[in-house]
């Protein structure tokens, strides 16, 4: 089997600290067979790593950069949970994405999230999704990924 930790190793990532929630929420539930993780914007060390709407301020590669960042955070978040081990399947990934006037890359900009996922896991990487263009997102982060994963 995949050894997810050997994966984020050999990419040259370390997780990090599950960031704290920014509202009345935690960071991942588990339900059943299933993780849900809460929407991770890119935050490191508690700081958020770009402000901005993507396609004005925020390039669409520095943005899919930011999106694997958001990835890195859930899967922080499923492994304090449950450990990344007991990870069977990522079944969906949601990216939203603040989008300038015109601005229509977002499923570019959230192939930073499930390109990660693959690496990490391999074929039960590979999941549903949808890139949404919003207005806004939580602290002006130009990016925010949430994920389903199925659990052993």
């Amino acid at each position: 089997m995949n050894d997810p930790y050997a994966k984020l190793a050999e990419l040259g990532l370390a997780l990090p600290e599950v960031a704290a929630p920014v509202a009345a929420y935690v960071p991942a539930v588990q339900s059943g067979k299933h993780v849900y993780v809460s929407g991770q914007v890119p935050l490191a060390e508690g700081k958020l790593l770009a402000t901005g709407k993507v396609g004005a301020g925020v390039s669409p590669e520095q943005a899919k950069d930011l999106a694997e960042r958001c990835a890195l955070n859930a899967l922080a978040a499923i492994d304090a949970l449950v450990g990344l081990e007991n990870v069977v399947k990522v079944v969906k990934v949601t990216g939203f994405v603040a989008s300038a006037e015109g601005f229509t890359g977002q499923p570019g900009v959230i192939n930073g999230a499930s390109e990660l996922f693959g690496a990490v896991f391999g074929e039960a990487g590979q999941h549903a999704r949808s890139a949404v263009g919003v207005a806004e997102l939580p602290l002006g982060a130009p990016v925010e990924v949430e994920v389903i994963v199925e659990v052993a």
